[in-house]
């Protein structure tokens, strides 16, 4: 028996409070509890098994610094803290107190130092503290939940048959979800733990045999999770360490019902991590429905900005003008690196790569309407660098991770400028740089004054023409010069 847990319940207590409805997910506020709050949440969770969610031993390193050094370090690594009794970060990897199968693994991977979040997040979450994250895409927030998911899965009671997970992460797209489950794999092969994938578009049976045969970790997208428990393949009984990851991608695609629905079946003592790259107050409600007593940690500002590491141009051209922009760019551009290309719907995705095969570029694409084998196959030729050229819609902006992206391009400017951040955060990552070329037309005027903002923010030259129309200046006519016009026949690939 572990020392941290009698598991001495009733196996069907849990079962019977939840379905009186003491466990909905609604009402957790930021504040710490008072003495009423904490003896109804004791009742509760009278009958459920104690579990183990404090692992972290601040090491002399980090113990002997200073609040001047701490707020130096901070301030240079851009780190803003909220909440009560917020841990000190930590500079190197060893000053976490990892065990050692999780620092081997750091050092296999090639990992020189914390990033930012890991730097501020892991000790949060060794706490056992519901925390609040606040990152742009490729900031290393996966690992910031991913390892101290482990430590937490291997200090609880082995699953028994029945069991369900004891980590749970949701994620918004079946990509994201297939990448976070790659983690969770190459990081917990050394302490025998297992996950799954569960997301939508495949059959279901391999994924239900993952989840009879117990598995400690699940990621998922809402929808088929919630499928796999009202066909009682999976229950959440278990579950302690719960991770909501792209939470605002989420609440984009309207997720929030399922998400109400999933975590009222979690127990309310749970540790809750909510993982965001922007702050809307849409975000921060569901945050106060969620999480207790919460810290929170900002990488850079709240406020919409775009990576520094990534180069940006914008052109302003009619509608007419992109097919031939498009390709005079690829002539200039292509070196076999990989280049990611966004448009704002299916139809036009399929019709652009079409015709860009048709004159002999290697594209493929990707978007909703394809199965997810097709979807698996175009990314694996894209990462491969078989096929260098991707068109995708936003279902593969967020969260996709695909190393060596040296170029992104919006051949539709996007519906958001937050969309706009995260596509082009596709390139420039982990340290490299990048470099975003976005096409601008009469039609996304009303984003102008907005996108000259971001640029500006990021010390990237603006345009005269789209200075004028952040200005509210009439966009450029249809007569707008077009450099590009006559480009005919095709091209060799080889």
């Amino acid at each position: 028996m572990s020392r941290y847990d009698g598991r001495a319940a009733d196996a069907g207590s849990y079962r019977d409070r939840r379905s009186e409805g003491a466990f909905g997910g609604g009402s957790r506020a930021f504040a710490a509890p008072s003495k009423g709050d904490a003896s109804a949440a004791a009742s509760e969770l009278d009958g459920l098994p104690r579990f183990e969610k404090n692992f972290y031993v601040e090491s002399p390193a980090v113990a002997g610094m200073t609040e001047e050094e701490v707020e130096a370090y901070r301030r240079r690594r851009e780190i803003t803290v909220e909440g009560r009794d917020v841990p000190k970060p930590v500079l190197e990897f060893r000053d976490v107190g990892f065990p050692e199968y999780v620092l081997q693994e750091i050092t296999k991977a090639g990992f020189v130092e914390p990033t930012p979040i890991q730097s501020q997040g892991w000790p949060m979450a060794l706490r056992g503290r519901d925390l609040i994250g606040i990152a742009e895409t490729g900031s290393g927030k996966t690992l910031a939940y991913l390892l101290p998911a482990i430590v937490h899965v291997n200090a609880q009671p082995i699953l028994a048959p029945g069991d369900g997970p004891i980590v749970l992460v949701l994620a918004p797209t079946r990509e994201l979800a297939v990448q976070i489950q790659q983690e969770a794999t190459k990081f917990g092969a050394s302490s025998k733990i297992k996950s799954t994938c569960i997301y939508g578009g495949v059959p279901k049976g391999p994924q239900v045999r993952d989840l009879q045969k117990g598995v400690e970790i699940v990621i998922a997208t809402p929808g088929r999770l919630i499928d796999m428990i009202e066909s009682h393949h999976t229950n959440l009984r278990r579950v302690t360490y719960l991770v909501l990851d792209e939470a605002d991608r989420m609440l984009d695609m309207g997720f929030e019902p399922q998400i109400k629905k999933i975590v009222s079946q979690i127990r309310p003592d749970r540790q809750t991590l909510y993982w965001s790259a922007t702050w809307p107050k849409e975000v921060e409600q569901l945050a106060r429905n969620f999480l207790f007593d919460p810290c929170k940690v900002t990488i850079g500002s709240e406020d919409l900005k775009a990576n520094h590491a990534i180069v940006q141009h914008v052109e302003i051209l009619s509608e007419s003008q992109k097919y031939n922009k498009l390709v005079n760019l690829l002539e200039d551009i292509m070196d076999g690196s990989r280049i990611l290309i966004f448009m704002d719907t299916k139809k036009g995705c399929d019709q652009i790569t079409r015709q860009l095969r048709m004159d002999g570029w290697p594209a493929l694409s990707i978007h909703g309407d394809k199965s997810q084998a097709e979807r698996d196959w175009v990314l694996s030729e894209f990462k491969s660098g078989k096929s260098p050229i991707m068109t995708a819609t936003d279902v593969a902006a967020r969260g996709l991770d695909v190393k060596d992206v040296k170029y992104v391009i919006n051949y539709d400017f996007p519906g958001s400028l937050e969309d706009y951040v995260h596509r082009i955060g596709r390139t420039g990552r982990a340290g490299a740089k990048g470099t975003a070329y976005s096409f601008f037309t009469a039609a996304n005027a009303r984003f102008a004054k907005e996108l000259i903002s971001i640029l500006e923010e990021a010390g990237q030259k603006v345009s005269s023409e789209l200075a004028a129309m952040g200005r509210g200046a009439p966009p450029p006519s249809s007569g707008y010069r077009d450099r590009y016009r006559g480009y005919g026949g095709g091209r060799s690939w080889s």
